[in-house]
């Protein structure tokens, strides 16, 4: 018995010039979430001072989720006949996340991790927007990991206003 493809959607042969350029922006989110855990690690350890604490317990919850997405995002690649990439592959960007001069520097932090979720959240309404129609189980994959980026800006930003607030950013 021969096997035959999907003869619409995402898997359909005609597809597979899209379904290319899907696990290309796939594989670059599956990136920015391992670079994020990365970064999240790092900035859940490395600062110091009593006003640190609530941040790194926030870092600290969202290396797990962060890690999830990534998971998610590979199982995508895999499911539209991609090869997850391997650590050669990898080329970091987040210079805004790298710890600051001043362990102490928690502002610095705040924004590195508003910047991270920002870029995330702008990526994932591209895939959003270029899945519509085309790939609905990844669109929707996508639409729930950005309820999540989104809640992790506004928190950060909730915590950046405090510091404003008190003349600290």
């Amino acid at each position: 018995m021969a096997l035959r493809s999907a003869s619409q959607g995402i898997l359909s042969d005609d597809k597979a010039d899209q379904r290319k350029e899907l696990i290309g922006m796939l594989r670059k989110a599956y990136w920015m979430e391992i670079e994020t855990v990365m970064s999240y690690i790092t900035n859940s350890i490395n600062p110091d001072g009593v006003r640190a604490q609530e941040i790194i317990e926030s870092l600290e919850a969202d290396i797990q989720e962060e890690l999830g997405h990534a998971q998610q995002f590979a199982s995508r690649i895999k499911e539209l006949y991609g090869v997850v990439p391997g650590s050669m592959d990898f080329t970091p960007e987040q210079t805004y996340l790298q710890p600051p001069e001043h362990q102490t520097d928690i502002v610095h932090v705040i924004k590195g991790v508003i910047e991270a979720e920002t870029g995330a959240i702008e990526h994932y309404n591209a895939i959003i927007e270029f899945t519509d129609g085309l790939d609905f189980v990844t669109q929707d994959m996508l639409i729930a990991i950005l309820h999540d980026e989104e809640g992790h800006r506004r928190l950060f930003e909730g915590y950046l206003r405090e510091y404003e607030a008190e003349g600290l950013a």
